[in-house]
């Protein structure tokens, strides 16, 4: 056998790690959620959606902030790595992008359309599972 079949022979092995490596990256995405889920319940957030999906694509977790007497929306980006650092570095300019346009389009279905009051925050989760929030990360609206 070549040195390019060898490349290319990498056996059943290399399939079954990638889906297992996958699988965990997913349930670490879901315990990272519910810790920024209970991070905004115990401060007074009413959780609205979770992994809501639009045209415009995905916004992990959605709440109604009851305290700021306008019930604000609270668009939340969730990043987990092994540091808040690299957390934010994760999140990318495009990314932001598209999930101010999915935040808008969310808001365009409630009865104050795109006059509602609305944020976009980053939550980072490190990798003790500590949150590090920061509020309207990504513009303001």
């Amino acid at each position: 056998m070549g040195a390019q079949d060898q490349l290319l022979d990498r056996g059943p092995g290399v399939a079954t790690q990638r889906r297992a490596r996958g699988q965990r990256a997913y349930w670490a995405g879901v315990a990272a959620e519910a810790a920024v889920e209970r991070t905004y319940l115990a401060r007074g957030a009413q959780l609205l959606q979770r992994r809501w999906r639009g045209k415009a694509g995905e916004i992990d977790l959605i709440f109604s902030d009851p305290l700021s007497g306008e019930g604000a929306l609270i668009f939340t980006e969730v990043k987990a790595a092994r540091t808040h650092a690299s957390a934010a570095h994760a999140l990318r300019p495009a990314q932001a992008r598209w999930l101010c346009l999915a935040g808008q389009e969310f808001a365009a279905g409630r009865p104050t359309g795109q006059l509602t009051p609305m944020r976009f925050d980053l939550a980072m989760v490190d990798g003790q599972g500590q949150v590090a929030l920061v509020q309207n990360a990504i513009g303001e609206f």
